[in-house]
């Protein structure tokens, strides 16, 4: 029983190790020589004018966010479609109450007018 949670550990270890070892490493590697050519705000290759923060409209967030939960949608369609043949009836009736609750939210986002653009 122990050795399965030293193999967890190990995992855990490596898990963490690995993504870390690198940041570490390329703080102390990296060139330091900072100018005030490189610590200039620009934007585009230009220098600055006027107040350089912009405050986006709430809505390009929400479309935003609406975009990648029926992109996620189209992930789990894909290979249910591909397996349907062996699935049965049993997955057909899963894939509707799922195809509702989405079409459910589409309508709620629709209706607060998080899909208007303007």
């Amino acid at each position: 029983m122990l050795t399965n949670y030293a193999f967890i550990g190990i995992f855990a270890v490596a898990a963490i190790t690995f993504p870390l070892l690198p940041l570490v490493l390329s703080s102390f590697l990296r060139p330091n020589r900072p100018t005030q050519v490189k610590l200039s705000t620009y934007e585009c290759g230009l220098e600055a004018i006027g107040d350089i923060w912009v405050q986006f409209k709430v809505q390009y967030y929400l479309y935003a966010l609406a975009f990648v939960i029926f992109d996620i949608e189209t992930i789990f369609l894909y290979p249910w479609a591909v397996a349907y043949g062996q699935l049965g009836l049993f997955a057909l009736f899963e894939m509707v109450v799922f195809l509702a609750i989405l079409t459910i939210g589409l309508v709620y986002a629709w209706k607060k007018g998080a899909l208007e653009w303007i």
